[in-house]
């Protein structure tokens, strides 16, 4: 008998599950509550707030009339379901899972076991099309898992040559830090700037030729559990339910994808993680998980401009200016190309500070614009990443199952890198896995996951970066910077104390009334861009008749408490446009646009009411990041 996150059978399979949400509400596409009826118990502070949201809501107004609300329909209980069994299922294709699928298939053929079998589900419509990174990697785990990468021809081509760190003290003052003040982690001897969706597919084509099942366009929407509460497998998502909730002629029923183990490797925010962390309690000793929303552009610029192998982070304005922390990178890739981009904090305190917004803004900088002018920009996107570290790790076994890469946390915030920690503890993973299989072992914790883990360099590499994020969230820019400093020039990571950061992201905004509002440029479609024309080159594609993929726990939540306390943050922090507050005659709406979503998790993850919870969309919608 398998149990099933969703408790109530119907046909779209992406609704928020019971053990998660709160379902007695339908989920809507738009949610609506006249403004005269918007009211508060706060006092005069949050009526100002009102009024500065109100302000915002008259400026965007859709010429469209928004869909109307849908509920779910109820499907037949008796769908039959194919199933398929498999020795290991990995839930997500990005370097964690495919190192963990690499892994298992070396350890079967040397052991005489080719018939072990492994499968891989990607929601992605192929591997790496929605893997997005800045991204310089140390190539440590992929020495270990393929040693002779380079004769396979993996696509690390341009090793890092020069470290640059700048402070920007203002839109047009900057510092160039010493090498020798440069934190320790901020060095990139050794490591390569890639493309790691071009790294994803190289991986992809190595676990295909130690016959991996490949399952792109498969996304796992649901968890199967046995009796006693263990995870059996997965639900791959249903295709062809119409936004009503019906069934298409078209309609597919998911699979029933069962193992003696399962693998969640769904990066960062993962949405079956989340409910796994939930249920099975794996959090309790953790302090609050953090992340970080990174947004990309990739460029090509002008060949005088280009210096291949040149590393260059920053720190300061334009985030200074909202009070938020963060950093930015520019790295010189080949054939001309630069990668571009921001990551911000989203322990972000104003409600008006937007990433998208302060990233253009961030290239009216000399220091940027002097790089990317005249140049041409050829991609776009956005993801979260989970970067609490080591404090905020959660236990990542459990009845038969484990977590991976970014969909546990393994990223080193100091270092800004997650490649080589992913696949690192997909590789361990894998062994501790395998060790059991051989044992005769199934659908058990693996615990043997985490003493592999707590022997390995990983944990070194964690341990040795566990103070940065709460240093930086604490502190501030300054100080958390000495601090790390101290901790990793002079102390080589040794700290004799460890810091703690126990406020969730979500829990971090101030009232809109009390907020600094940030003037951000105009698009001039050359160097600054609107959110429309950069999904547009994100080649992001989402099927238009289907439910909706962002659910709502209480559709009057954006415009009854979001909206007059902190002038409804999802606007600003998607980096999309998925969210608008709209106003017309019957008052103020909350609109999703879900088919720009670009799968980045943001809304998820800061939400201040946490009322949004994202789930998959039909298989293979999102972006389609080519070469980034």
């Amino acid at each position: 008998m398998q149990e099933q996150d969703n408790q109530t059978p119907v046909v779209d399979s992406d609704i928020v599950s019971s053990d998660t949400v709160n379902t007695d509400t339908p989920v809507a596409e738009t949610a609506t509550v006249e403004a005269k009826e918007v009211a508060t118990t706060e006092e005069a502070a949050e009526v100002e707030a009102t009024e500065a949201a109100a302000s915002v809501v008259d400026a965007p107004v859709l010429e469209e009339t928004p869909e109307p609300v849908v509920e779910p329909v109820a499907a037949e209980p008796e769908i039959e379901r194919e199933s398929m069994e498999f020795d290991a299922i990995i839930v997500g294709g990005g370097p964690a899972g495919l190192s963990a699928a690499i892994r298992l298939r070396q350890l079967a053929i040397a052991a005489g076991n080719d018939e072990f079998m492994v499968c891989v589900v990607e929601k992605g419509s192929e591997f790496g099309a929605h893997t997005l990174s800045g991204a310089v990697i140390e190539p440590r785990a992929l020495n270990e898992l393929i040693p002779d990468w380079k004769e396979k021809g993996a696509p690390l081509n341009v090793p890092a040559t020069e470290d640059r760190f700048y402070y920007l003290n203002s839109a047009t003052r900057s510092t160039k830090v010493p090498d020798s003040l440069i934190p320790a982690p901020m060095h990139n001897n050794g490591n390569y700037i890639v493309s790691l969706g071009n790294v994803v597919r190289w991986l992809a084509v190595q676990a295909e030729e130690l016959e991996v099942m490949m399952f792109p366009g498969f996304p796992a929407a649901d968890i199967l559990y046995n009796d006693d509460g263990s995870v059996r497998g997965i639900l791959t998502g249903d295709m062809g339910v119409a936004a009503s909730g019906e069934a298409k002629a078209s309609f597919e029923p998911g699979y029933e994808l069962l193992a003696k183990y399962t693998i969640f490797a769904e990066g960062s925010r993962g949405h079956l993680g989340k409910r796994l962390i939930s249920r099975f309690g794996l959090d309790k000793d953790s302090d609050p998980q953090h992340y970080g929303i990174g947004l990309k552009e990739l460029w090509e610029v002008a060949p005088e401009k280009h210096e291949q192998g040149v590393v260059m982070h920053g720190l300061g304005w334009p985030l200074t200016e909202t009070g938020s922390t963060g950093g930015w990178w520019l790295y010189f890739d080949e054939n001309n190309q630069v990668s571009f981009g921001l990551v911000a904090d989203l322990s972000y305190h104003n409600p008006y500070m937007s990433p998208f917004d302060e990233m253009q803004r961030l290239k009216t900088h000399p220091v940027i614009k002097n790089v990317l002018e005249g140049g041409k920009r050829i991609s776009y996107g956005a993801r979260a990443l989970t970067k609490g570290g080591l404090n905020s790790l959660p236990k990542f076994t459990f009845p038969g199952g484990v977590l991976v890469g970014d969909d546990a946390g393994f990223l080193n915030p100091a270092k800004i890198k997650g490649t080589h920690t992913s696949m690192k503890s997909g590789m361990l993973a894998a062994e501790a896995i395998f060790e059991a299989l051989q044992a005769g072992r199934e659908h058990d914790d693996v615990v043997a996951y985490s003493t592999m883990y707590k022997e390995s360099w990983l944990y070194q590499d964690n341990y040795e970066s566990r103070n940065f994020s709460p240093a930086i969230h604490r502190m501030g820019l300054f100080m958390g910077g000495a601090f790390t400093f101290i901790e990793h020039n002079l102390l080589k990571g040794k700290m004799p104390f460890t810091l703690h950061d126990n406020l969730p992201d979500y829990d971090q905004l101030e009232r809109a009334a009390h907020a600094y509002q940030p003037t951000y440029p105009k698009p001039d479609g050359k160097l600054i861009f609107d959110k429309l024309s950069s999904v547009f080159i994100s080649n992001t594609n989402h099927a238009e008749d289907q439910p909706t993929h962002l659910k709502l726990t209480d559709p009057t939540v954006p415009i009854s408490v979001n909206l007059p306390l902190y002038a409804e943050p999802a606007r600003l922090y998607c980096p999309a446009g998925v969210y608008e507050v709209v106003k017309d005659a019957e008052g103020a709406k909350f609109v999703i646009n879900a088919q720009n979503c670009v799968h980045c998790k943001t809304c998820d993850i800061k939400d201040p009411s946490q009322n949004i919870t994202w789930v998959t969309p039909e298989g293979g919608g999102g972006p389609n990041y080519p070469n980034m």
